[in-house]
C-alpha cells in the first residue's frame, strides 16, 4: 500500500489516498496515519468504502472508544452516533457554533472520526480553526491576558434541561436523538493554553460555549476576555473549510482545533456516522 497526503494548503488539514480503509491496515500504515494526523490536525479520506464495523476497527487504531454524552448511538452500534439531519427539518443546526468535543470532560477525547454516507449537492461544509497557528501568531497582549489561566468547562448551556438542545430542542423535529440532563450542570477545569499529549506543541484550548468562566475572574470579565479570544481563534488565516464528498471519512485532532458544522443545504437530508477516539 502507498500512502499519498496531499497538505489542502489551509491552516490545516490534507488528503489521503491509496489506502483503503475496509481493510484491516498494516502496522506501518496506521504509523504514517497518526504521524499525518498530528502533523496536518484533520485527514480527509476521499473514496471510501467502509461498514460500521470498518469504522469501529479504524477508530480502534488510534485508541480506545470516548464517551458520547448526551446523544443517543445508533442501534446495535454503542460507540457509532449517526449526525443527521432531514429534508425540511426546521430544528435549528446542530453543532453550528465553535467547539472542541467534549472539553468539560475530566479527560477530553483525543480526537473524532466523521464518515460520509448521505452528502448534499450543496452546503455542508465543516470548519476546522487551528489552535496552534492561533497561538503562535496570537498578540502579546492577548496572550499575556490567557497565560495562567484555567477555564471553567461545563457542558450546561447546550445539554441541560434548560439549554440549547434542552426540553425546548425535545418538542422540535430534529431527526437526531439527543438526550439532555442535570448532569450537564458540572464543571470541569483546563488550563485555557496547554501542552498537546503527544506532540508537546502548545495551542488554546477550547472557547467560549463549551467555556462558562475563568477562576479568579468575574463573569463579566471573563466572558469579555473569551469573547476577544474567540473573535482571535476563528479568524480565516486559522481555518481549514472542508467539503464534504459522498464515502468521505475524515479525522480530527480534538486536542489541536476547534470546529463547527454550517448550513446552506436545506430541501437535502445529510448523513454521516460519527465515533469518537479516547485520549
Amino acid at each position: 500500500m502507498t500512502l499519498h497526503i496531499t497538505c489542502s494548503g489551509q491552516a490545516c488539514g490534507a488528503e489521503v489516498s491509496g489506502v483503503d480503509l475496509g481493510m484491516a491496515l498494516a502496522a506501518e500504515d496506521v504509523l504514517r496515519i497518526r504521524a499525518a494526523w498530528l502533523q496536518h490536525h484533520v485527514l480527509a479520506f476521499p473514496q471510501q468504502t467502509m461498514s460500521n464495523g470498518d469504522l469501529l476497527r479504524f477508530t480502534r487504531y488510534f485508541g480506545g472508544f470516548g464517551d458520547d454524552p448526551f446523544i443517543a448511538s445508533i442501534p446495535g452500534q454503542e460507540h457509532i452516533i449517526a449526525v443527521e439531519r432531514r429534508a425540511n427539518e426546521q430544528a435549528p443546526l446542530f453543532a453550528e457554533n465553535w467547539h472542541t468535543d467534549w472539553s468539560f470532560q475530566a479527560v477530553p477525547p483525543a480526537g473524532t472520526c466523521l464518515f460520509s454516507i448521505t452528502v448534499p449537492p450543496q452546503g455542508g461544509d465543516t470548519l476546522f480553526a487551528n489552535q496552534h497557528k492561533a497561538l503562535t501568531e496570537m498578540p502579546a497582549a492577548l496572550r499575556e491576558k490567557l497565560e495562567g489561566k484555567i477555564a471553567i468547562h461545563s457542558a450546561k448551556a447546550a445539554y441541560s434541561p434548560e439549554g440549547m438542545y434542552g426540553q425546548e430542542d425535545q418538542a422540535t423535529d430534529r431527526s437526531m436523538v439527543i438526550r439532555p440532563s442535570a448532569e450537564a450542570l458540572a464543571t470541569q477545569r483546563h488550563p485555557l493554553i496547554r501542552l498537546h499529549p503527544e506532540t508537546g506543541e502548545l495551542g488554546v484550548f477550547g472557547c467560549l460555549g463549551y467555556i462558562v468562566g475563568i477562576e479568579g475572574m468575574d463573569d463579566h470579565a471573563a466572558f469579555a476576555l473569551l469573547l476577544e479570544l474567540l473573535e482571535w481563534q476563528t479568524q480565516p488565516e486559522f481555518v481549514y473549510q472542508h467539503r464534504w464528498q459522498p464515502d468521505m471519512l475524515i479525522m480530527w485532532d480534538n486536542r489541536s482545533l476547534l470546529h463547527k458544522a454550517t448550513g446552506g443545504y436545506e430541501a437535502y437530508d445529510r448523513l454521516l456516522h460519527r465515533t469518537t477516539i479516547a485520549q
